[in-house]
């Protein structure tokens, strides 16, 4: 399918023009294992709208047609300052020095096809565009006997490792949603994964 897509990256107006597609890609995707999200537009306005403030923010959009099939976001750094900050206490980095990939989500029926390749490929390019020397994201740690775990989930660790991201040690932050089926959210912990760029 990948030949019927094109993937760009979009800032400014457009991006926020298609922010509301993100949120509807976000709610659908990240259903699934191993983030189990069960979303609301509430929450996913206040999200997204450090992307609507951030100058430096990136949507790099997957259309097939007029149709947002995939998207990955991100933002600099410090943009997140609040959610990150603590992590990165003690470990040398500067916030100011990093750009976070957010996140990238994409339709089942469009994996496999090198379109998360180009993701991270114009996300780098747009955090070395702003003199960014590393990148970074964070990915949800869930157990391997979690009742929810599809028996034939492969991890992405393999994916990220050939981008050339390592994880951080002890590097991670807290977050809290509610889970699929569940009555109210808990709070999950997040490993982040970083690269020169």
């Amino acid at each position: 399918m990948s030949a019927l897509v094109d993937v760009r990256p979009l800032t400014g107006a457009e991006l926020e023009a298609h922010l509301e597609d993100v949120a509807r890609l976000r709610m659908e995707v990240f259903r699934a294992w191993p983030y189990l999200y069960d979303g609301s537009f509430e929450y996913e306005h206040r999200y997204l709208q450090s992307f609507r403030d951030s100058t430096g923010a990136i949507l790099v959009g997957a259309f097939n047609g007029d149709q947002l099939v995939g998207a990955a976001t991100g933002t600099p750094m410090e943009d997140h300052a609040d959610d990150f900050a603590a992590a990165f206490e003690g470990t040398g980095y500067d916030l100011g020095n990093i750009f976070y990939n957010a996140e990238s989500v994409l339709l089942p029926g469009y994996r496999g096809q090198g379109i998360g390749h180009r993701f991270f490929d114009l996300r780098e390019a747009h955090a070395r565009a702003l003199g960014r020397g590393y990148a970074a994201f964070c990915g949800v740690i869930r157990p391997d006997d979690h009742p929810a775990r599809p028996q034939d989930y492969h991890p992405l660790d393999e994916f990220w490792k050939k981008r050339g991201y390592g994880k951080l040690d002890g590097v991670q932050a807290e977050f809290s949603w509610k889970d699929v089926e569940k009555i109210q959210e808990d709070a999950k912990r997040l490993q982040f994964w970083i690269r020169a760029l």
